[in-house]
C-alpha cells in the first residue's frame, strides 16, 4: 500500500478532483497556505500496483511535473472502499508492480554514491581474491554480500526503458569503473601476496579449485547471469528487498573479476582470459535480461511521445548487448565442446583400459591419471599412467604393450602409456 501525497497548482484543483472521483479512490483534500503557487494538498491511499494508473489519470487531468508528488508506504489502511479498489486493481494489473516513478526512484537509491561505491567494490574484491586464494567458499560468499554491483545495473536498465538518460549514464559509467576497480584492486593485492610470500613459493593458482573453475567458463554461466538479472529487476519492481539478489548478481561479477586480477599478478594470460570472458559474458547478460523483464512488464517513460525514443533506446541496446554476448559465446560454446570432447574421450580410454585389464585374470584397475598436452582448448592425451592391482604372490603380467597398441589406436596418436603395479590382497 501506498499514500499518494500530491500539491495541486492553481486552477486545477476542480479538475484533479474530478479525475480522482473518476477513479473511485478515497482521498482527503486540504488547503494549502504556504503562499506559493498550490491551492491544496491531496492525500491518496492507493494500493500499489494503482499508483502509477491514477498519476497517469492526475497528468491527463492537468498535474505537472512542477507539481510535489510524495509516495510513501503505507503499513494500514482501513476502509471497505480501498479493499474494492484493491480488489479491482489486483484483477487488472500486477498486484506487487510498483509504479514507474517509484522504480526510478529507487533504481536512483540503489546507484550509490561514488566514495562509497569505490570503497566498498575494493574491499570486496580484495577478500574475493583471499578467498580465492585460500579455496575458502565462506570467504568468498563474505565478498558478495558487501559488494554494491546490483544498483549500477538496475539503474542503467531502468534509465534505457524509462528513457531517462542521466540514470542510464550513471549506471554503465559506475558498472565499467566498478569492475575495472575490482580487477585493479585484486591484480594488486594479489601481486602484494604472491611477492611477500603470503603464499607457498611456485603456488600454482590454476590447480585451486575455486580459481579453477571460473578459467573455462560455459554455457551455464548464462543460465547464472540471467537468472541473476530477473531477479534483480523483480525484486526491484515490486518492492522487495534487493539485498540477497544482490549478493546472486555479485556472485556473477566479483569472483571472475578477481580471478582476472589473480591471473594478472601471476603473469598468467589463460587465467585472465577465461575469467574476463566470464566476467563480461555475466554483465551483458544481467543488463540484457534486466532490460527485457523491465520492458515486458510495461515500464514506459512519463509522457507517451517520449515512448518512441525509450523503445527505440531499448532495442538498440538489448540487440548491442545480444550480438556482444553471441560473440562472446563462441568461446563459451569452445569450451563446452571441449569439455563433452574431452569427457567422452576419458570416458573411452576407461573402458579401453578395464576390458584389457579384464583379460588377465586377478588383475584389477586401482586408477587412470590421463596427462594432456596443449593450450586452453582441445587439449590432447600425452602421458596416461595406469594403476593395476595384482596378487601378492603373481608376478606383474605384461600390459604396457597392450594397453599402448589400444591407446594409441583410440585416440589417433601416439601416447606414453605406463603401467604401475601395485600388490593388492583380499580376504573372503
Amino acid at each position: 500500500m501506498r499514500l499518494v501525497q500530491i500539491t495541486i497548482p492553481s486552477g486545477k484543483r476542480e479538475a484533479i478532483e474530478d479525475a480522482l472521483d473518476a477513479e473511485d479512490v478515497d482521498y482527503v483534500l486540504t488547503d494549502e497556505t504556504s503562499g506559493r503557487e498550490y491551492t491544496a494538498v491531496a492525500y491518496v491511499p492507493l494500493p500499489t500496483n494503482a499508483v502509477e494508473p491514477v498519476l497517469e489519470r492526475l497528468r491527463e487531468a492537468g498535474l505537472d511535473e512542477q507539481a510535489y508528488t510524495v509516495v510513501v508506504e503505507a503499513n494500514t489502511v482501513i476502509s471497505r472502499r480501498f479493499d474494492e479498489l484493491a480488489e479491482r486493481y489486483a484483477e487488472e494489473r500486477d498486484e506487487e508492480r510498483i509504479a514507474r516513478e517509484e522504480l526510478t526512484s529507487k533504481a536512483a537509491d540503489l546507484a550509490p554514491a561514488t566514495p562509497s561505491y569505490v570503497v566498498l567494490t575494493v574491499v570486496s574484491a580484495v577478500i574475493a581474491t583471499a578467498g580465492l586464494l585460500l579455496d575458502s567458499p565462506a570467504v568468498i560468499v563474505g565478498s558478495m554480500v558487501i559488494a554494491p554491483l546490483i544498483g549500477p545495473a538496475m539503474a542503467a536498465s531502468v534509465g534505457t526503458v524509462v528513457d531517462d538518460d542521466e540514470l542510464f549514464r550513471r549506471g554503465v559509467g559506475l558498472q565499467i569503473a566498478g569492475l575495472g576497480l575490482a580487477v585493479l584492486s585484486s591484480a594488486v593485492f594479489a601481486f602484494l601476496v604472491r611477492n611477500l610470500f603470503l603464499v607457498p613459493p611456485g603456488l600454482d593458482v590454476t590447480g585451486i579449485p575455486a580459481v579453477r573453475e571460473r578459467l573455462l567458463p560455459d554455457f551455464l554461466s548464462l543460465v547464472v547471469a540471467l537468472g541473476a538479472g530477473v531477479a534483480g529487476v523483480v525484486s526491484l519492481s515490486t518492492g522487495v528487498s534487493t539485498a540477497l539478489v544482490g549478493v546472486m548478481i555479485a556472485v556473477a561479477l566479483i569472483p571472475p573479476a578477481a580471478t582476472v586480477g589473480i591471473g594478472i599478478a601471476w603473469g598468467l594470460p589463460t587465467v585472465s582470459l577465461g575469467s574476463g570472458v566470464l566476467t563480461l559474458v555475466n554483465v551483458l547478460s544481467i543488463n540484457l535480461a534486466a532490460l527485457a523483464v523491465l520492458w515486458y512488464m510495461g515500464y514506459r517513460p512519463t509522457h507517451w511521445f517520449r515512448e518512441d525514443d525509450a523503445r527505440s533506446s531499448t532495442i538498440k541496446r538489448v540487440l548491442a548487448l545480444a550480438i556482444a554476448i553471441a560473440v562472446l559465446s563462441v568461446f563459451l560454446g569452445g569450451v563446452t565442446f571441449d569439455t563433452y570432447t574431452r569427457a567422452t574421450v576419458d570416458g573411452q580410454i576407461d573402458e579401453v583400459v578395464a576390458e584389457t585389464v579384464a583379460g588377465t585374470p586377478d588383475v584389477t584397475v586401482q586408477d587412470v591419471s590421463i596427462e594432456r598436452t596443449g593450450g586452453l582448448f582441445f587439449q590432447q592425451p600425452r602421458r596416461i599412467v595406469v594403476t593395476v592391482g595384482v596378487p601378492p604372490d603373481d608376478g606383474p603380467p605384461d600390459l604396457a604393450d597392450r594397453l599402448d597398441d589400444r591407446l594409441d589406436a583410440l585416440v589417433n596418436r601416439d601416447v606414453s602409456t605406463e603401467v604401475r603395479y601395485v600388490t593388492t590382497e583380499s580376504t573372503t
